[in-house]
């Protein structure tokens, strides 16, 4: 876990699950003062100039594709690199501008023009079963199609592809291979069930698939979906295509418009400083509460994960009562009256005027507010 002092952010946990370009993710919410917690569930693993990469590239070069489809920026990178390691580089691109090019996103848009690749008449879609729609629509007998596929091979969209009379090419620039070593990740997972952080991000289908299959071993999905909500951590994706799988497992997410990393730090930092951070002036002074932090004036308050919780939930409606019912549904552990009882009891030690979490007979609780 990693710690800036300042930024807007200040007091917020945010969950890494991203392998390749997790130090730039890093760097940016740590700048805005947030602390992250890094846990990469898959590791990025490219082909060698002199692998399988450099056999498919002859292939592709020797079969005269109709049709390129182009998945991921990274891939067509990779792919462009290994070329001209190999020597291959001119007769790949001859061959990539001859066939007509089907393009995921602008990013993998950029990376062709950026290899000298006429894109002008390419089509883009933001989803690769978009590609496959368009088409088997359009029919694909007898056509030669090159798959550059993203880490993880999309078996699905190739087998329409060939059922409908394609011959499919797969060329796989790099795979994403599963972490080893399941720590981070179990403690990542654990933070999330808490409720100890603020918001998960991710920015790879395949990573959001590893983390939920890692979940389910564990015996905690039930806990880790409930948790992954707007009201508790906020789950954020970087595009469309990442945010499917959380989507299927019924988890709300939010999407930047722009499909960047840049633009998923900015919309976490606008939703968490919209929604995470409160202000409440009590009999004892004003109380600030900013993701996992709590301070009143210029004390910090130090308060366990689960008073915490009962904290932020009577912030919310200073000067009105949360029944029990309420705030047990808050706790991230131990949902019974006595750990209710012990979270009010630490809580009420943590200011200096026990009055300001007031026991309402028969009803709940508040949070007092200054007269």
């Amino acid at each position: 876990m990693k710690r800036t002092i300042d930024g807007p952010l200040r007091g917020m946990v945010i969950g890494i699950t991203a392998h390749r370009r997790a130090e730039d993710l890093i760097a940016a919410f740590e700048r805005r003062g947030a602390t992250t917690m890094h846990a990469p569930v898959l590791t990025v693993s490219s082909a060698g100039p002199d692998g399988e990469l450099v056999a498919a590239t002859r292939e592709v070069v020797a079969a005269r594709p109709d049709i390129v489809v182009v998945t991921t920026a990274y891939g067509m990178r990779k792919w462009i690199e290994c070329a001209d390691a190999a020597g291959l580089l001119d007769e790949l691109v001859a061959t990539l501008g001859a066939a007509r090019m089907m393009i995921r996103g602008p990013k993998a848009r950029g990376a062709v023009r950026a290899a000298g690749i006429d894109d002008s008449v390419a089509v883009q879609c933001d989803l690769t079963a978009d590609i496959v729609d368009r088409l088997v629509g359009h029919g694909v007998s007898g056509l030669t199609i090159v798959l550059q596929a993203h880490g993880y091979t999309d078996a699905a969209q190739i087998e329409r592809l060939r059922t409908a009379g394609a011959r499919v090419l797969v060329v796989e620039p790099y795979r994403w291979e599963p972490e080893d070593d399941h720590a981070a990740a179990d403690r990542l997972v654990e933070a999330v069930c808490a409720r100890r952080i603020e918001a998960l991000t991710f920015t790879s289908a395949p990573a959001v698939d590893a983390l939920l299959g890692r979940v389910r071993q564990t015996g905690r999905l039930e806990a880790f979906l409930t948790a992954l909500s707007p009201d508790a951590v906020l789950a954020a994706a970087v595009g469309p295509v990442t945010a499917e799988p959380l989507l299927r497992a019924g988890v709300q997410v939010i999407v930047p418009e722009r499909h960047r990393l840049g633009a998923l730090v900015r919309e976490v930092e606008t939703q968490l400083v919209a929604h995470r951070i409160l202000s409440v002036a009590t009999p004892a002074g004003i109380l600030h509460l900013r993701g996992q932090g709590a301070m009143l004036d210029d004390h910090v308050l130090s308060l366990p994960p689960s008073s915490q919780a009962i904290l932020r939930a009577l912030a919310e409606v200073p000067g009105r009562t949360v029944g029990r019912a309420e705030l047990l549904a808050q706790l991230p552990y131990g949902t019974t009256d006595h750990a209710l009882d012990v979270a009010i009891s630490r809580l009420r030690k943590a200011f200096p005027d026990g009055s300001v979490v007031r026991t309402i007979p028969r009803r709940g609780y508040l949070l007092a507010t200054a007269p």
